[in-house]
């Protein structure tokens, strides 16, 4: 692959960022924004400044970090993943060139004042004329934006000083008078003034010493242009009569016209139209960078990264670029597509903010030479901001970014997503934190259980001896270690047409040698054990009601397989395990002898802390050992890998049992046989009402634990849906 020659010293990337931002900002926008703010158009000038500080300190991080061509869209991939990476790309990328087209045509309303000329042939000339510029090479480029920054900044320097001593107070009465919300509206129009700032980051393959000259190049020309930018609008407002240039499509000239005569008129056109110029070349220049460093990471066709050998510039990314200039200039209504282009804008450097959080809490190798200060609460301010000023745009704005932003999902599910399979530094650093609290909360479950633990063991049906023991070892398994109690109760149904009269409650021969059995276990297995029995009319809410009125700890019952009339008209377990005023565990009993080799099995996510308790428990009360079983390494990339490695070692040194790690083909391997394996119960918020959730792995062929926690224990819906996308 060819590189980029570095030819672009600090005063090329000052003009490149002074000549992207100072174009329809200064010249076209002031008319506009008068109309909704009044005189306080000039304090939406300077908060509009400030808010774009945020995005100018992340991005400069960035470009330090990863001096490469593509600028916005590099960042946001490697921070946050190809999907919103191409989002970015291909969003940014028509952003730019929707701006560039209307400083083009923005400018030749200034140049009509002085000829008279069609407006469309003189905007496609133009944009003809800097597309061969661009491709003939970027030190050509740098040069002729250095000259007509120089020449634009002059001359509107004799403006501001020339028309100064002409300003009225009495222009500035009743400063306020549209109130907070005109502020914020014309503050949201105008902040597309400044999103040229950071344009040079997508040429910083091409800047010399990228760790001084891109962050002094991005600050450096932001603070310039608010300060210019307010300067030229308080003189603008001073100098006009209320309402006089308001909707004006030359509202500079008008101001010129009445302080600096003719003269200031020809030197305000010949500023506007180099201004608009410039804009345009620096948008060819930084949009044109965007599909080249897009097909170089795949999420475009390869030849829009091919490098001319004869001019050393991306040819074919340029050409695309000026082919979509000219296609909007000529058949496309512009200021419209600006504005929603401009909602885009506001919309990635807020997601420019959330990449530098993405790169420092994961991670991914980052070593940035400049550090944005007040991290990360400046990304935060940016962020919020950000979304804030998106609210001003308007409906149809906020439509038109959906749309471009649905387009590029679909661009990236049909081409990108079959050939690239990187994901995000946010991605690696979300699933870090939610490692970091999933083990938070394991080590709290495992500290603070209850000093006496009580468990009802819930015989909804009548078993044989065998299965009974199991059931109630299993449940003294569980409180052995906390010297708890089982309380182990028969639930009989009666039909409702059956009066519940003291002959049903009196005990059969059924019911005494059930307690016979229950008391002869209790001294076998050495735990406190009660034995009781309950009618009613309604089991599922018999066992709520017990467990409510003991308050014990945990239900234990035997799981049953769903029936066709259960699927369609609710389980009777499912409706315990939503009531239950405690955690629920269900039992698919095939046997329980002793178990040695205790099984947790992972699906998506982290381990529930109430499926560790209970294996840990098992495990200990048998002596034996906790085995993690984990699907084969698959797609999953080496970042999601190591961390889950990583996930589970810390998870073997908070237990108390050796453990070991199994990885378990999903495809009907079969993997050594267990004795007891504890699995996380189907999440009801996240499956089919038709479906029962089963585990990944095949069916293990011993007694199956599925755990349900409590309400209060589980983890929210948007917290079980990041494991789910994350793991």
């Amino acid at each position: 692959m060819k590189e980029l020659e570095r030819d672009l010293g600090l005063p090329s990337v000052l003009a490149i960022s002074i000549g992207a931002m100072i174009g329809s900002g200064i010249f076209i926008l002031p008319a506009l924004a008068l109309e909704i703010a009044g005189p306080a158009v000039i304090l939406a000038y300077a908060l509009a400044g400030l808010l774009v500080v945020p995005a100018a300190l992340s991005k400069s991080e960035m470009a330090t970090a990863m001096p490469e061509a593509g600028g916005t869209y590099i960042y946001i991939e490697r921070g946050m993943g190809p999907l919103l990476g191409t989002i970015a790309g291909v969003g940014t990328w028509f952003s730019l060139s929707f701006k560039g087209a209307l400083a083009l045509v923005g400018g030749v309303p200034y140049l009509l004042l002085l000829f008279d000329l069609p407006l469309k042939p003189v905007a496609l000339g133009l944009a003809a004329v800097l597309i061969l510029v661009n491709i003939v090479g970027a030190k050509q480029t740098g040069r002729l934006q250095v000259a007509i920054v120089v020449v634009m900044l002059a001359a509107l320097g004799w403006f501001a000083a020339g028309s100064a001593p002409s300003v009225q107070s009495a222009n500035y009465v009743d400063f306020f008078g549209y109130g907070v919300g005109g502020i914020l509206a014309a503050t949201g129009l105008v902040f597309v003034s400044y999103a040229g700032v950071t344009k040079v980051a997508s040429v910083a393959e091409e800047v010399e010493d990228p760790g001084r000259n891109i962050p002094l190049g991005i600050l450096g020309s932001l603070a310039f242009t608010t300060v210019l930018y307010v300067v030229v609008v308080a003189v603008l407002v001073g100098i006009t009569d209320p309402g006089s240039v308001a909707g004006s499509l030359t509202p500079v000239a008008v101001g010129a016209e009445q302080t600096l005569g003719q003269a200031g008129v020809v030197a305000v056109i010949v500023a506007a139209v180099l201004a608009l110029i410039s804009t345009a070349n620096a948008g060819i220049l930084s949009s044109s960078r965007y599909p080249f460093a897009m097909s170089r990471d795949m999420l475009a066709p390869p030849s829009l990264s091919s490098v001319s050998e004869r001019f050393g510039t991306p040819v074919t990314s340029i050409t695309l670029t000026g082919a979509v200039l000219l296609a909007l200039i000529a058949f496309v209504p512009i200021l419209d597509i600006a504005k929603l282009a401009s909602a885009f804008q506001i919309m990635v450097f807020a997601m420019i903010n959330v990449a530098v959080v993405a790169f420092r809490e994961g991670s991914t190798e980052y070593e940035p030479v400049f550090t944005s200060p007040l991290y990360p609460w400046i990304q935060v301010f940016g962020t919020v901001s950000g979304f804030l000023l998106l609210t001003q745009m308007g409906t149809i704005a906020l439509a038109g970014a959906g749309v471009i932003t649905v387009g590029s999902v679909i661009w990236y599910f049909l081409y990108v997503r079959p050939r690239v399979d990187r994901e995000g530094a946010a991605t690696d650093a979300i699933r870090r934190q939610v490692s970091r609290d999933a083990l938070s909360e394991i080590e709290s479950a495992l500290a603070e259980r209850p000093d006496t633990k009580e468990v009802l063991l819930a015989l909804t049906k009548d078993l044989d001896p065998e299965r009974e023991r199991a059931l109630v070892a299993l449940a003294a398994d569980l409180v052995r270690e906390d010297d708890g109690r089982v309380v182990a109760v028969r639930f009989q149904e009666v039909p409702d047409q059956a009066p519940l009269t003291e002959g049903v409650t009196v005990q059969s021969d059924a019911d005494r040698s059930f307690e016979t059995r229950v008391n002869a276990l209790a001294d076998e297995f050495g735990v406190d054990i009660e034995a009781d029995e309950i009618v009613s009319h309604d089991t599922k809410h018999a066992v709520v009601n017990f467990a409510t009125h003991r308050g014990v700890d945990t239900i234990v019952a035997e799981h049953e397989p769903l029936r066709v009339r259960s699927r369609l008209f609710g389980d009777p377990i499912d409706w315990v395990v939503r009531h239950a005023p405690c955690d629920v565990l269900l039992v698919d009993n095939l046997g329980y002898d002793d178990p040695k080799r205790v099984v947790l099995s992972g699906d998506v996510g982290p381990y529930p802390p109430l499926a560790v308790d209970v294996a840990e428990a098992v495990a200990a009360a048998n002596g034996g050992e906790l085995s993690l079983w984990q699907p084969a390494a698959g797609d999953g990339s080496d970042k999601q890998r190591r961390l889950v490695e990583d996930y589970r070692t810390e998870l073997s040194e908070l237990v108390s049992v050796p453990v070991r790690t199994e990885s378990v083909r999903t495809d009907g391997g079969r993997p050594p046989m267990p004795d007891l394996l504890v699995r996380r119960g189907a999440d009801h918020r996240l499956r089919n009402a038709l479906l029962d959730e089963r585990p990944e792995f095949p069916n293990p062929g011993c007694t199956t634990v599925t755990v349900y926690p409590h309400e209060s224990s589980r983890v929210g819906l948007a917290r079980r849906l990041i494991e789910r996308v994350a793991f």
